[in-house]
């Protein structure tokens, strides 16, 4: 049987992966001994492996597929297809920006500033690159984490990758500049690509995951409503495309079903039964195929 052997994150996407799979209809389990997670769809094999690694691993066709971020495919300037930005508004799958961060107190105030310091990142490869790009000779140094704490004993500045700012804050940093922003993506092996099969497979789980992310944040509701006030109340709906309306058996009225976004639903419910919505119904949304 032929199968996909996909990479699953380990660590910071790692629950938020899991969580968007089974939305998408892929149920995976993890336990605690194996780095072989089990799917309930026999055509898929996964590895659970670090999101540093998986790019270089698809690129080399030990995988051919997987989810990681933009910012370490440019770190090990791996030769694979991007399949999807797997973008979301939520903790983890957000966008993140990889940053020059100094202490407060500290007197680099441009990046010129950097000439003959030190730095500290994970991410070296894309730090030399942006330095070189700005004709800046420094120094940097691998950092195996906690690297906001070896300012300014051990180096000068770090560069670091953050979504909010809010450790970086806490640890008294100030940024300096924004190097690149990065997202969460699904790439493939590129020859896995010009696999028939595989493709098709691969830009099935795409769809999917595409889908659930589309439902994040939104919710659908459903409704009945005179025809006379049909009018009024389609004026408050900011649909995601035109409402569905339905006749009912009572021709003076009407279904609507729509998907609104989650966050302004508490705002739109009161004006929706002031305008004469009846009978209300929300409700989540795991996969909105556009």
């Amino acid at each position: 049987m032929n199968k996909i052997k996909l990479g699953i994150p380990k660590g910071s996407l790692q629950e938020s992966t899991l969580d968007l799979f089974k939305k998408a209809g892929f149920n995976i389990h993890i336990s605690e001994r194996s780095y072989k997670p089990t799917i309930d769809d026999s055509e898929i094999e996964c590895l659970l492996i670090r999101s540093q690694e998986i790019p270089r691993y698809i690129e080399q066709g030990v995988l051919d597929a997987g989810l990681s971020g933009k910012d370490w495919i440019i770190e090990t300037k791996a030769d694979v297809e991007e399949v999807a930005d797997l973008f979301c508004i939520k903790p983890n799958f957000g966008k993140v920006k990889l940053v020059l961060a100094v202490p407060e107190d500290s007197n680099i105030k441009l990046v010129k500033d950097l000439e003959g310091k030190r730095i500290a990142t994970e991410l070296v490869s894309v730090t030399k690159d942006y330095l070189k790009k700005n004709k800046v000779n420094a120094e940097v140094e691998f950092s195996w984490g906690a690297t906001e704490v070896k300012v300014p004993e051990m180096v000068d500045a770090i560069s670091e990758l953050t979504e909010t700012g809010s450790s970086l804050r806490a640890n008294k940093l100030r940024i300096v500049d924004t190097i690149f922003e990065s997202t969460p993506r699904f790439i493939a092996n590129k020859k896995s690509m010009q696999d028939s099969w595989k493709k098709e497979k691969i830009k099935e789980i795409s769809l999917l995951l595409n889908g659930a992310l589309s439902a994040e944040n939104k919710v659908g509701l459903k409704m009945n409503v005179e025809k006379k006030n049909l009018n009024k109340l389609l004026s408050l709906l900011p649909a995601l495309k035109n409402p569905t309306i339905s006749e009912l058996s009572d021709k003076n009225w009407v279904a609507i079903e729509i998907i609104i976004d989650e966050k302004i639903v508490r705002e739109i419910i009161p004006k929706l039964k002031q305008s004469g919505a009846q009978g209300i119904i929300e409700y989540s949304l795991n996969k909105v195929i556009m």
